[in-house]
């Protein structure tokens, strides 16, 4: 269990919910172990949970108290809310921010510029770590390069010139990842990003890395009440979560490329987890997302402090996190969004 902005988060599954006065009771196998003042809670976003009770259900809709269910794996499954709800006010600051080209291009340059700042971190954090085995001058200038795709994102005038310097920074951290592979180089090989299907072992796993982050930051949205079809850097597209996709750039390096390497570099996965098709796609088989997924959630339980708020956060939280950040800036209570910046 854990609060955090006046949000309670159950992250252990088969626990249920009850109301006992004006307090919320966390029970697990008949037994308490958690009481929390309703008073003191704006939101309760349960992974995986057994159930809430009627009484509590009914007292969160009538205080307009967000009650929200999400699967074990983070899925969205449900939200209980009143007949009034702020939720509609939120998403009409929403909308009218998308609208702006120039209230947009303040959030978009604050995502965009996390995405380098965390881009650069990687590779820094990779010299740092295994420099002897690194060509150091040449990260050193990548990372370089980085810096000032970084200061020119923050001074970008309209979204064209933004996704100009989105489109080349991409580039030029993506033609260094292959040399971050130090084992299985022979199985391993990465010559750059191919998508729609990926052509490679590394573009399967970068590609399955980023479809589920993509669906914690979907979640986390929908928990908070934004609309995750509305975003900001990202343009209006039928069908395209446009505001999911804006907020998984600032994971995609930290929580997904780093996730990558990892199962490459300490052999947790191999070349007997891949299937390739007649297309030339290269996929995960079965045996291989089971790995996967098993290490990805292993990581998901990780703990680092927040940047910002400077509290404990376990990693699978972090996307919930910058989606309340996000909804609090929107409904005015933070002057800008404050990104995820990795240190």
């Amino acid at each position: 269990m854990k609060k955090l902005l006046n949000t309670l988060y159950l992250t252990t599954a088969e626990r249920y919910l009850s109301l006992d006065g004006e307090n919320v009771v966390v029970s697990q196998s008949g037994e308490n172990i958690g009481r929390f003042p309703l008073h003191n809670l704006e939101r309760i976003v349960a992974f995986g949970s057994a159930g809430a009770s009627p009484a509590l259900m009914g007292k969160c809709a009538e205080e307009q108290r967000e009650l929200v269910f999400l699967s074990r794996s983070g899925r969205f499954l449900a939200r209980v809310e009143g007949e009034t709800n702020g939720n509609v006010l939120l998403r009409r600051t929403q909308y009218r921010v998308a609208d702006s080209e120039e209230k947009s291009l303040e959030t978009a340059k604050n995502i965009l510029t996390a995405k380098l700042f965390n881009s650069r971190c990687v590779l820094e954090r990779a010299v740092r770590d295994n420099g002897l085995r690194l060509n150091t001058e040449l990260f050193l200038q990548k990372s370089e390069y980085l810096r000032t795709a970084l200061a020119k994102a923050k001074q970008a005038e309209d979204p064209d010139s933004l996704r100009g310097i989105e489109g080349e920074a991409a580039q030029v951290y993506f033609s260094v990842f292959d040399d971050m592979i130090l084992r299985q180089k022979e199985d391993f090989k990465f010559h750059g990003r191919s998508k729609r299907p990926p052509l490679d072992e590394v573009n399967a796993m970068l590609s399955f890395a980023y479809s589920l982050a993509t669906g914690m930051c979907c979640s986390a949205l929908e928990t908070v009440g934004l609309d995750p079809y509305v975003g900001f850097m990202h343009t209006d597209r039928p069908g395209r979560r446009s505001l999911t996709l804006d907020l998984v750039e600032e994971f995609r390096a930290v929580m997904c490329d780093r996730f990558v390497l990892t199962l490459i570099n300490k052999l947790m996965i191999d070349k007997n987890a891949f299937i390739r098709q007649e297309n030339g796609a290269v996929l995960l088989n079965d045996e291989g997302r089971q790995t996967f997924i098993k290490a990805w959630q292993q990581r998901k339980d990780d703990v680092i402090t927040h940047p910002f708020l400077k509290e404990k956060v376990q990693w699978g939280m972090l996307p919930y996190v910058q989606a309340l950040l996000l909804s609090r800036y929107l409904r005015g209570d933070l002057d800008a969004y404050p990104p995820f910046l990795w240190k």
